[in-house]
């Protein structure tokens, strides 16, 4: 390799150094995405909301990373528990709601917050969740609940918020525990939503004091608002639950890690992902250095022979061994003439001024040695007999004449 290629491959080097320094060492960009995990630290995860949970709990918080289905077959039905689900969104298939029906027959609680949820569940409980889209979807709410006791607990929530509430309930069997209102700026023609609507109720199920808690604002548990003073609301709608061990999903959430391999794993952890490209981009630097380094030494391959020129030297020592001048100066002559016939379509047989003058403009040779040559030709062609002196004059001006040809 040479220093030039030594240089700009430094130079890359060097480069992709400075863009990884640069990328890890810029400040990160605040993220919005809904995660509501209990590990996620950003806006919109449940670090706070955990954490707290753990503080005023009397016992362990279990954790599910599996469905429903194949989480409450392993809970002990000698013990009563209260399942938290919270998430932007939830769905829980026919096997999932049947096992979380089966539950909370058996005495047991379920609270779930989110902004929509559809499936059999939904159908059973006959509830429906949605949203005014063109009045007050993310506009400020006031979220309050249905007892005047709780008035001071209640929380005007401006930003950082969906407002979903309930469409459709049975109003035989829920029981109506908050509302949210939201102050239209705008009337719309044919609206039939009031300003104020419950997003909180409990539906008692089966004959063991089981129910179901279903609230619409997750965003309230989330770090954003736990955050900013609405932890006592975030507080009061859990302290409706009943004070049983508390089992915390972390299979139905939108932040939930999906690792399928341990390049995955790798790749999303920030210091691990920028260690993996540094060790790879060391082993490729290695791999081209090394390589050259230990290249076999590449054996050299000796030109094959002219033997047209060895043999025609030996042709030329026998002539000149022999002392025929004469026969070595006329082949000397006939090979010339030969050689301007072809290149520069002259006729020889008249060697006279006027092809003296052409060969000297086409040749770009003086005119004046031009003449030189061509009459020393003429003049040897005139002798019968030649010396090696003549011999040796002719090959000069040849050469001469030759050396500055076009």
């Amino acid at each position: 390799m040479d220093k030039k290629s030594k240089i700009a491959l430094y130079a890359i080097g060097a480069v992709i150094v400075l863009m990884m320094l640069a990328e890890i060492t810029k400040p990160k960009a605040l993220n919005w995405r809904d995660s509501y995990t209990a590990v996620d630290k950003i806006p919109l995860g449940c670090y706070v909301l955990f954490n707290e949970l753990k503080n005023i709990s009397d016992k362990p918080i279990k954790i599910s990373n599996k469905t429903a289905f194949e989480n409450l077959k392993d809970v002990e039905t000698d013990k009563k528990t209260v399942s938290l689900f919270i998430n932007n969104g939830i769905h829980f298939d026919k096997q999932d709601s049947e096992s979380l029906i089966k539950y909370v027959e058996n005495g047991n609680s379920v609270f779930i917050s989110t902004n929509y949820m559809y499936g059999v569940l939904s159908d059973t409980l006959n509830i429906r969740i949605g949203s005014d889209y063109n009045n007050f979807f993310k506009k400020p709410s006031l979220n309050s609940f249905t007892s005047p006791n709780l008035k001071p607990n209640e929380r005007q929530f401006n930003d950082v918020i969906e407002n979903s509430f309930f469409t459709s309930l049975d109003t035989l069997n829920a029981v109506a525990l908050g509302t949210s209102k939201v102050e239209k700026t705008e009337k719309i023609i044919n609206d039939t939503i009031p300003d104020t609507n419950i997003n909180f109720i409990k539906v008692p199920f089966g004959n063991k004091n089981g129910a179901f808690f279903i609230h619409t604002n997750p965003f309230a548990f989330s770090n954003y608002h736990m955050l900013n003073q609405n932890e006592a609301y975030a507080a009061t709608v859990l302290s409706f639950l009943p004070k049983h061990q508390i089992i915390w999903d972390s299979y139905y959430k939108s932040g939930r890690k999906v690792i399928s391999s341990p390049l995955r794993f790798v790749l999303q952890n920030q210091a691990l992902k920028w260690a993996f490209y540094i060790a790879l981009l060391s082993l490729i630097l290695f791999v081209i250095f090394r390589g050259k380094r230990t290249q076999r030494i590449i054996p050299v391959v000796e030109p094959l022979k002219n033997a047209t020129v060895d043999f025609t030297r030996t042709i030329g020592d026998l002539y000149y061994q022999h002392g025929n001048f004469t026969n070595i100066i006329t082949n000397k002559i006939q090979y010339f003439l030969e050689q301007i016939r072809t290149k520069y379509y002259l006729n020889t047989n008249e060697l006279g001024d006027h092809f003296i003058s052409k060969l000297a403009i086409k040749s770009s040779n003086k005119k004046e040695d031009t003449k030189a040559l061509i009459d020393y030709i003429v003049y040897l062609k005139s002798k019968s007999n030649h010396t090696e002196a003549d011999l040796i004059q002719l090959n000069k001006l040849i050469e001469s004449f030759t050396k500055h040809t076009a």
